[in-house]
């Protein structure tokens, strides 16, 4: 049997945010292409050391420390962002738009030929609106509920206006990406399982990517840029490809982790109205801290959210290699043994 051998070996690859959940498992994956990898990070990760990355300290918004760390680089994947859903806009501009706008300058100053970007699909959430099956054609909303949201979809348009014979670009929005070794989005639920309620019916369903499936879908991405121009400044949503109950999904982690299901309901207009009221407060009185609920964590809790992903299928060749049987157990079995990590 013939065995193709991967169009990454032995190119020099940059990670930023490669110590991050999704950049640390597209580092291992790009390690299993036989690629050189570097990872550019704020901090150095032990876990890299011991995989033997070259890893290079530096903050995305500083043009200089990017343009070292692209240095003798043929691909970029650029996964760093500041992702929280509270903050100050200055804080989620810099990281998200200018880090962006640094990557896409050093990339021309190396003359680096191949920039894979890590977006998101909730550039394109129309505000309280069900998101029922939607493809890449859907357009920008005018508003949005978070800095995040407003600052990725100014970045991703800055990585697919950049894209051209010198540069080619592609955008991959992953949606709800779980996996071993979460410890942002998991570690929320668990903290709050308590108060936490069904909104609404509890009917709505949800997709999600297991984060093996991310890391793979941007590998073929970045193969698929070299091979395939006709790819380059595109964008692709990645998932499961396979809506689920969302409240069966967050109580499958609760369970996992050794907590109560959550069985009582509240209405979703209610909970988008405290949101609301939450964030008012806080910006009043100035806190820094997160409020226990937003519009945007109500709204994501409480609609129905999957993307047509056929794009992916039929231009980058992907599908899910786990199914999500098998990256539910994965996640139980991590969840099981590391709850002292995750409470």
């Amino acid at each position: 049997m013939e065995i193709n051998e991967s169009l990454l070996k032995g190119k020099k690859v940059l990670v930023t945010g490669g110590g991050g959940f999704i950049g640390k498992a597209i580092v291992r994956r790009l390690l299993r292409e036989m690629a050189d990898v570097r990872s550019f990070s704020r901090k150095k990760y032990s876990e890299l050391e011991t995989l033997g990355v070259d890893q290079i300290q530096g903050d995305i918004r500083d043009a200089e420390a990017v343009n070292r760390a692209c240095n003798d680089v043929d691909i970029v994947f650029h996964t760093a962002a500041k992702i929280q859903l509270w903050g100050d806009y200055r804080d989620f501009f810099e990281t998200n738009v200018i880090g962006t706008e640094n990557i896409i300058q050093a990339c021309r100053k190396r003359g680096i030929q191949y920039l894979v970007y890590t977006s998101s699909p909730s550039v394109v959430y129309h505000g309280r609106e069900d998101v029922l099956g939607v493809d890449e054609s859907a357009p920008y909303p005018e508003h949005y509920h978070t800095h995040y949201q407003k600052t990725k979809s100014m970045a991703e348009q800055r990585i697919v206006k950049a894209s051209r014979n010198s540069l080619r670009t592609v955008a991959l929005r992953p949606h709800l990406v779980l996996g071993p070794g979460d410890m942002q989005l998991i570690p929320r639920f668990i903290k709050w399982s308590k108060n936490l309620r069904i909104l609404g019916d509890g009917n709505n369903q949800i997709d999600w990517t297991f984060l093996d499936n991310a890391a793979h879908a941007h590998v073929l991405a970045a193969e698929k840029l070299i091979t395939n121009q006709s790819i380059a400044g595109k964008i692709y949503f990645i998932s499961q490809g396979q809506p689920i109950n969302a409240w069966e999904l967050l109580n499958h982690i609760l369970e996992s982790a050794g907590k109560e299901p959550i069985t009582k309901n509240f209405s979703k207009d209610a909970a988008y109205f405290m949101g609301w009221l939450f964030e008012k407060v806080y910006m009043l009185f100035r806190i820094k801290s997160e409020p226990r609920i937003t519009r945007a964590t109500a709204t994501e809790l409480a609609r129905n959210s999957w993307f047509d992903i056929s794009a992916a299928k039929t231009e980058l060749g992907y599908a899910p290699e786990v199914t999500s049987e098998e990256g539910l157990e994965r996640l139980k079995k991590w969840l099981q043994g590391n709850q002292h990590e995750t409470d």
